[in-house]
């Protein structure tokens, strides 16, 4: 049993050391979505944080700035959308495809 036991913690402990890998690359790999046929281009880190922005001045309409709005929110949104799938994909190879725990979340 403690052979067992001994196993499944230096199992953990290998889970653990690929999640803080995996942290680390998320967080140097970048996201990029365009919308409106690239009028509005959104750059994203692996954690969500924004890291560029791109308009196309043929998008800026000086008597209508929501179209825009909505351009730059509808970019962010699937930019970061791309980076929670592939964290979600990545998350998979480590757990082996086991759920995490109830009350268990990405440590980010």
């Amino acid at each position: 049993m403690m052979r067992n036991m001994a196993g499944m913690m230096k199992k953990v402990q290998e889970m653990q050391t690929r999640m803080e890998a995996l942290q680390q690359e998320m967080a140097d790999t970048e996201f990029t979505a365009s919308v409106g046929g690239g009028a509005v281009t959104v750059t994203v880190a692996g954690k969500g944080e924004i890291r560029g922005v791109k308009i196309d001045p043929a998008a800026i309409d000086g008597d209508d700035v929501s179209i825009l709005e909505d351009m730059i929110r509808l970019a962010a949104n699937n930019a970061k959308g791309e980076a929670d799938t592939a964290m979600a994909s990545r998350m998979k190879e480590i757990t082996g495809g086991l759920p995490l725990p109830p009350g268990m979340s990405l440590p980010f």
